[in-house]
Formats: C-alpha cells, structure tokens, sequence
C-alpha cells in the first residue's frame, strides 16, 4: 500500500521547533505549510491553502490555539486539527476539543515518530 501524501499547516511559535516539525513531516513525503501564530493561520487558510492536517499549539503570542479555533469553523472545514502544548493544562485541551479539535499531543511526547505514527492514522481513517 502506499502512503497518502498529506498536506499539513504546523501553527508554532517556537522557530525552532516550527522549523524541526516542517523537517521531520516533509523528510516523510508530505506538503508543508508553517505559521507562528493562529492569526498567521487564519490568513494562509484565507488565502486558499486546504491542509489536511493541522498541527496547532496552544499557547501562543498574537492568537493562541484556543482563539484560533473559535475563529476556524471546524465544522465547515476538512482539517483534522491536533492540538499540542508544552504544558499540561486539562481545562484548555478540554476547550479545544469543544471547538473542535480531534487530538491533542504533550510536545515532551511529540518526537518524529509520533508526529508521523499520528499523521499516518489520520491518512488511513480518511481512507475509510
């Protein structure tokens, strides 16, 4: 079988994780979009870009996660979003997902691996 070929948005303050998240997906064979902020986000989304996938963290200067996600009508839109976060703040994930996120990743968990593990299962369920 082979691998879908995913197109994904990474919303990540952190230049230098943003940078080593583009890396670890693009090495796989998918298409790679970046913002630094959910308002940087909104505007690629605005200006016609359709991830598959997006890749959202939650605490960020400018817009943050949760702010995004009140403005990105995930109801009327095709992105799985995952959420992530460096810290472990249950009232936000809970708050993501009410607006619609599908997953939400601890980045101390969030190695190369388990970025593609999560990205591959979310390319077979849209095959189902």
């Amino acid at each position: 079988m082979t691998k879908k070929k995913m197109n994904i948005l990474i919303v990540e303050d952190d230049e230098d994780l943003n940078k080593a998240y583009q890396m670890i997906i693009a090495s796989d064979g998918h298409e790679v979009s970046s913002a630094y902020d959910g308002k940087q986000a909104l505007e690629l989304l605005k200006n016609g870009l359709k991830p598959e996938i997006i890749f959202l963290d939650l605490r960020m200067p400018v817009m943050d996660g949760i702010a995004f996600l009140k403005e990105y009508d995930t109801a009327s839109n095709d992105a799985i979003v995952v959420v992530f976060s460096n810290y472990d703040a249950q009232n936000e994930v809970d708050q993501a997902f009410e607006l619609g996120a599908h997953r939400y990743v601890l980045k101390a968990r969030a190695a190369p691996k388990e970025l593609l593990r999560i990205i591959t299962d979310i390319s077979h369920e849209s095959d189902d």
